[in-house]
């Protein structure tokens, strides 16, 4: 079982930037993939960014491409992501996922994240 904490949300006007933390607890080392989705009300949950806990490649929406980044501290079991340039249309919930499958590439789908932290809200006013 992993257990993961988000941290960073907030509101902020466009054009600006937020970071986001994932910070993993229990059996971390069975993690291969962290994933950054985003969900708004009356849609599904969408990826932004995924990171490999091994070799650190990394995948990005085409929306965020350019203006978000994701990395990690592995030593600290924890994931970021930097959000710059931030627009209207990024506000959603945005939530953390762990997936311990990893074909080559991270899935960039929910379904195999089996892990979620409670989410936290990024809300961009224009």
């Amino acid at each position: 079982q992993v257990q993961l904490v988000e941290s960073g949300g907030g509101s902020v006007q466009a054009g600006g930037s937020l970071r986001l933390s994932c910070a993993a607890h229990g059996y971390t080392y069975s993690i291969n993939c962290m994933g950054w989705f985003r969900q708004v009300p009356g849609k599904e949950r969408e990826g932004v960014a995924y990171i490999s806990t091994v070799g650190s490649v990394t995948h990005y929406a085409d929306s965020v491409k350019g203006r978000f980044t994701i990395s990690q501290d592995t030593a600290e079991n924890t994931v970021y992501l930097q959000m710059n340039s931030l627009k209207p249309e990024d506000t959603a919930m945005y939530y953390c996922g762990a997936s311990r499958q990893y074909g080559g590439t991270c899935p960039f789908r929910p379904g195999p994240y089996a892990d979620w932290g409670q989410g936290t809200q990024v809300t961009v006013s224009s």
